[in-house]
């Protein structure tokens, strides 16, 4: 955190227009941060793209012509920065060396935010596919690691945005009306994080000596629920009773083993979180990390009972 009259990092993000990099980008130009956004065209054709890098011009953020796979044009824009905070997605995790290497080459930068943003994949318990993106996350720590790079891991577990509309269910769109498929036995807690959250989290911890080389954990107590306890919540709200169909772990295995990509992916990181308990099995020691909403009491986190007020 910047102490008053402290300048705050710089910041670069790549992957900014992703999923999760839209509201990383967002809230480091919210909390004053001077922020670019590495983007290959500053003037895409498409216009959803075109309207979202506009966006990011409209909240002070600058674009940085440049390309994951041009190792020039990446070590320039890091050049310019102080804070490096990857957002990218599912099929350039690996690619990721490229960034490293970069950052080796330009010898300043202070913090690097790999692509995480769900379970802590060095306490999984997966099987695959999951387990294999997982790997991928887990060997970009080592080498972030072994190449001595400042950095901050952010798990932040469950998307809202992801996991709610549907109650966490999979290859089902919007909420229930009758039933609801649970995995497991229902009773192992998850957690959520409201995407915008995830942001404001991340750029808090990036000039904060508490986080550095930590994993940042965000584990918002009221967001810490078992899949029975958040189809009550639902209920509740609804005034409604569905029917629970339970999935036994033998019979969810069989199914990921059956499914085609990306429902067997789908499958298996709800298994570890689900099932494993991958969200709350361990405790966080200082060893290793720190939880977001006890470094920053300060941040309103949105619940998911407000979250899912939404839908109503």
């Amino acid at each position: 955190m910047a102490a008053a009259g402290e300048e705050r990092s710089r910041v670069l993000v790549i992957g900014g227009t992703g999923y999760i990099g839209r509201f990383i980008v967002a809230a480091s130009a919210r909390e004053g941060h001077p922020t670019a956004v590495l983007v290959r065209d500053p003037a895409p054709a498409d216009p959803d793209k075109a309207a979202v890098l506009q966006g990011f011009r409209d909240a002070g953020a600058t674009l940085v012509k440049g390309d994951l796979y041009d190792h020039e044009s990446l070590v320039a824009a890091i050049k310019s920065t102080d804070v490096v905070i990857s957002a990218v997605g599912y099929a350039q995790l690996a690619d990721q060396t490229r960034i490293i290497s970069a950052i080796k080459e330009a010898g300043n930068v202070k913090r690097f935010v790999p692509s995480e943003f769900g379970n802590d994949v060095d306490r999984v318990h997966a099987v695959e596919p999951a387990k294999s993106v997982f790997a991928v996350k887990a060997g970009i720590r080592r080498e972030i690691e072994a190449e001595g790079i400042p950095y901050t891991y952010v798990s932040s577990n469950f998307f809202a945005g992801r996991f709610l509309p549907n109650l966490s269910q999979v290859g089902i769109k919007g909420l229930p009306t009758d039933k609801v498929v649970i995995l497991g036995d229902g009773n192992v807690k998850g957690v959520f994080a409201v995407e915008e959250d995830v942001g404001t989290y991340t750029i808090k911890a990036i000039d904060d000596p508490r986080t550095l080389n930590k994993i940042l954990y965000l584990r918002p107590p009221s967001n810490i629920l078992t899949h029975n306890e958040l189809v009550s919540l639902w209920e509740k709200k609804v005034g409604k009773t569905f029917e629970r169909v339970y999935i036994p772990e033998d019979e969810l295995l069989k199914k990921i083993q059956e499914s085609p990509v990306p429902i067997n992916v789908a499958l298996a990181i709800r298994h570890s979180a689900w099932v494993k308990g991958d969200h709350t099995n361990f405790e966080i020691q200082p060893s290793f990390g720190v939880e977001a909403t006890e470094l920053y009491p300060d941040v309103k986190y949105i619940t998911v009972d407000e979250y899912l007020s939404r839908f109503l």
